[in-house]
């Protein structure tokens, strides 16, 4: 399967998933081209985003476990 460019976007509202996602992030670590994570303290959620250049089903195996979370909402795109 072709790699392609993916963005997923990562919501995070409980702070006990934190450590998990990390986890998961690790294992994915070798597609994984950039990350930026910004805690808003304002609403009480950590916004981050992963750059990834990486099989299809990779992406979406990665943006479904750390979607099943509990207080984790997944949103990913790809390119072209």
């Amino acid at each position: 399967m072709e790699d392609r460019v993916a963005i997923i976007a990562i919501l995070v509202s409980q702070k006990e998933s934190v450590s998990t996602i990390n986890e998961i992030l690790h294992e994915y670590s070798e597609y994984i081209i950039g990350r930026l994570g910004l805690p808003y303290k304002q609403k009480n959620i950590n916004i981050i985003s992963i750059v990834l250049d990486a099989p299809q089903d990779k992406v979406s195996a990665l943006a479904g476990k750390i979607g099943k979370l509990q207080g984790v909402t997944t949103q990913t795109l790809f390119s072209k």
